[in-house]
């Protein structure tokens, strides 16, 4: 029996899988870096070791200091979680021959699935051999590990060098293993899953099927329970196939075998040898915790011949601290607030006043939301996300409301290449514009406790606000039955409430303020100075960091006074386990370059200067 697990990763995974231990009674360690000293999952548990370092590499990667952890704080048994170690066979060895219990399916069958190439084999599928502009499209892809890290899409043959030497350093940095590959990318299809779990007697249950097509930089968004729409008969062949994939490798545990499904056909495109993060809507529809079953799994308990059956229809999003409208920059900074309504489950390694920093995955949190049917699952979902209190930098909340109300999504006709088609749509700015008032009398209140009224009439007060990109000002007037604004009668001012009449209809405006960050409602502002800093103005063709990060790459032979194309590829950021490429913004001269590889930048850092000719 399992008394003590220590949990190999961080984040909500971590924090997930200490609930079902605290359930089942097992105590529980944490492992985590010098950033993670503070976090969620590190206070959670009831002992923490600490592993030297700040990035994935020197500390999470660790499988030497992961298995000392464990020994030394008295583990029995060890669980990957997903990414970092999860799909490492050697990690998964060093594990047991340090007499621990592990987690997962036998180093083989992670050896035999964890490289796609060698996972395609198995299934009988041939690699693609050299690539010709036939071929294309094409995807370079990570052989080992996932979440889109280490995947580009070539069009053209020419790009497809530095797309090679692209994902290899990707992947490098996110699995501690560059080998990549090259299949044919399908333009239209969908992204389908079946869950799986085998015990140690030959039982292998496929747990229904899983869509996943809405993804980012091909890494998901939104999944959900089961797969909408899906034939009978495909379904059935999808079953067999994840079977036949578990048997092929003796397979024990939780895993997901993943396929594209295009033309009515399923195409296989790997097994993952571990819980996925997307098995929450899994477990909403088949009552059951994957994470309990794994636990029971390693003990050697017997599954039943016949899995549990399915109810209702379950669908969860991924709340990600990222820039939707500008490349999916990742986000840092302060997490103030983050609640959800009741009635939908939140999985989360963050809590209000947690720093998002710059080393790990910007995944703030998962929302899931189950009901009897899909059009009731979507539409509560989104009903939750927009009213979760979300006080902070900049996501993709918006973006997931969006798309849950889409008419394409909502209707099941959706594909991998969705965010393609309707992402400027998806990301529209469309803010309330009585907010910036709104944040001007709340503001006003709380500086006018001791009185602001005269009894002679004086010039408005004026506020800035930045909203949406765009400076908006806001007039007001302290008279003595409060603050008025042209147009709008205040029905309430207080320092976090504001009533307004519009036409007859009272809106309440709820109001958060954190130094010059202001959030009403959904709607985030920056308060502006009233006079600008000249200083602050910038020369044409600045190009500045948009997300804190590493220089990672500058390209071959620039330098200040090189002649670039528009578009051009200038240098690489890497934050948050992915690579951010910086391009000219025209063609012209680099008149300055402000960075050198290794360098650290913050958000706001001038890069380089990219002068058009006159």
């Amino acid at each position: 029996m399992i008394s003590t697990l220590l949990v190999a990763n961080r984040g909500e995974i971590a924090c997930r899988i200490f609930r079902t231990c605290a359930d089942l009674g097992i105590a529980t360690v944490a492992v985590h870096s010098d950033a993670d000293r503070d976090a969620l999952h590190a206070r959670v548990a009831d002992t923490a070791v600490r592993l030297p370092g700040a990035t994935p590499a020197d500390t999470y990667l660790r499988g030497d200091l992961v298995v000392k952890a464990a020994v030394n704080a008295g583990a029995d048994a060890v669980h990957p979680g997903y990414g970092f170690l999860s799909e490492n066979a050697d990690f998964a060895r060093a594990v047991l021959d340090a007499g621990l219990a592990w987690i997962g399916p036998p180093p083989e069958a992670i050896e035999a699935m964890a490289s796609k190439t060698r996972a395609k084999e198995l299934m009988g599928i041939a690699p693609l051999g050299e690539v010709t502009a036939s071929d294309l499209p094409v995807l370079v892809k990570a052989a080992a590990g996932g979440g889109g890290r280490g995947m580009r899409v070539v069009r053209r043959l020419e790009d497809l060098g530095a797309a090679l030497e692209g994902a290899r350093a990707e992947a490098a940095s996110a699995f501690g293993d560059g080998e990549v590959f090259v299949e044919p990318y399908l333009e239209s299809g969908r992204h389908v899953e079946v869950q799986i779990l085998a015990d140690t007697h030959g039982t292998v249950w496929p747990l229904g099927t899983r869509d996943c097509s809405l993804q980012r930089r091909h890494q998901k968004v939104i999944e959900e329970a089961p797969a909408p729409g899906l034939p009978d008969g495909l379904v059935k062949e999808l079953y067999a196939l994840a079977v036949r994939a578990a048997r092929a490798v003796a397979y024990v545990g939780a895993g997901t075998v993943e396929f594209l499904v295009a033309d009515g056909k399923p195409h296989f495109l790997e097994m993952n040898t571990r819980l996925q993060v997307e098995h929450p809507v899994t477990e909403a529809v088949f009552g059951i915790d994957l994470v309990a079953e794994q636990l029971r799994v390693a003990e050697g308990h017997a599954l039943p011949l016949d899995p549990p059956s399915a109810r209702g229809h379950a669908v969860e999003a991924r709340l990600y601290a990222e820039d939707p409208a500008h490349d999916w920059a990742p986000q840092t900074g302060t997490l103030h607030r983050l609640a959800v309504p009741a009635g939908v489950r939140l999985d989360t390694g963050y809590t209000d006043g947690d720093e998002i920093g710059v080393h790990y995955d910007p995944m703030l949190a998962k929302v899931v939301a189950h009901a009897p049917t899909r059009a009731e699952a979507l539409r509560k979902l989104a009903h939750a996300l927009d009213r979760t209190t979300l006080h902070g930098p900049t996501t993709n909340r918006d973006l997931l409301v969006r798309s849950l109300r889409h008419q394409e999504f909502t209707t099941a006709r959706m594909d991998t290449g969705f965010y393609d088609r309707h992402l400027a749509e998806l990301t529209a700015p469309a803010p309330d514009p009585h907010a910036p008032l709104a944040a001007a009398l709340a503001d006003a209140h709380g500086r006018s406790r001791l009185g602001g009224w005269r009894n002679v009439p004086s010039q408005p007060q004026v506020k800035r606000y930045l909203m949406a990109d765009e400076e908006h000002e806001v007039r007001y007037r302290h008279t003595r039955e409060g603050c008025t604004a042209d147009g709008v009668r205040v029905v309430h001012a207080g320092a976090d409430l504001v009533v307004l009449d519009i036409d007859g209809v009272h809106r309440k405006f709820r109001v958060a303020r954190y130094g010059d960050q202001v959030h009403v409602n959904n709607t985030a502002l920056t308060a502006l100075p009233r006079f600008p800093d000249p200083k602050a103005q910038l020369a044409p063709g600045s190009l500045l960091a948009p997300m804190p990060g590493t220089v990672v790459r500058v390209a071959e032979g620039l330098e200040a006074g090189s002649t670039v194309e528009a578009g051009q590829p200038l240098l690489w950021l890497e934050a948050m386990k992915m690579q951010h490429q910086i391009t000219a913004p025209v063609t012209g001269t680099l008149s300055e370059l402000r960075v050198t590889v290794g360098q650290q930048v913050e958000p706001g850092s001038l890069l380089a200067v990219v002068r058009a000719p006159l």
